[in-house]
């Protein structure tokens, strides 16, 4: 592969990158449909119709928005199960890395879980069962520690804490550093899902 061709795919690769963050960010703020795509190709630093090189539509912009954001979370939560000792330890993962999406990522999160009816059906089905496989991973831990439960109690408590945690998303300045925000909606998770934290384990507050 010659190296203009590699250039051309690196550079075509870092302005879909950009489209993205600035649809995130345009988004979250205006809603879907007061963006168009005139709009994010300026945000991007894209001119005239270079966005549809990499977009068909914003449709398409939305869809990739969404699979980033399930694709990543099934990833970080298949490798917390598979390399934690013990369930206690895979869920107080689960928690922080859920945690660290709606803190690190906050457009992101927003547009994620705001604007998903504005997917074609097509793409809601395809966006469901991943998410069902995501929240699967919870389910599975959360049985495992509270045994006293049956499936639709675990499966409620599962969605509770998931849903505390996004409950920042309504609110668009707390007034607390991001760390003090990160431990308090951990504690919400843990505190709906009946399951106590591992002691030690630290919240990531920063990916990057």
């Amino acid at each position: 592969m010659s190296g203009a061709i590699v250039t051309q795919r690196t550079r075509g690769g870092e302005r879909r990158e950009r489209i993205l963050a600035a649809a995130a960010e345009l988004i979250a703020a205006r809603g879907y449909h007061a963006v168009s795509m005139t709009d994010l190709g300026v945000a991007a630093g894209i001119v005239g119709p270079g966005i549809y090189r990499h977009f068909e539509s914003k449709a398409a912009v939305l869809a990739s928005l969404f699979e980033r954001v399930i694709d990543a979370l099934l990833e970080r939560a298949s490798t917390i199960v598979d390399q934690a000792r013990d369930e206690r330890e895979a869920l107080t993962g689960l928690v922080a890395d859920h945690v660290s999406l709606v803190i690190n990522d906050r457009e992101l999160a927003i547009v994620y879980y705001r604007e998903m009816h504005n997917l074609t059906d097509a793409q809601r089905r395809r966006l469901r069962r991943k998410q069902r496989l995501y929240l699967e991973e919870w389910v599975h831990v959360v049985a495992e520690l509270r045994q006293e439960l049956d499936e639709a109690e675990v499966r409620a408590v599962v969605h509770g804490a998931i849903g505390a945690i996004q409950s920042i998303l309504q609110y668009r300045e707390t007034g607390l550093a991001p760390e003090r925000v990160a431990v308090r909606l951990a504690a919400m998770g843990h505190a709906v899902l009946g399951i106590a934290a591992l002691d030690g384990h630290a919240l990531i507050v920063n990916r990057e």
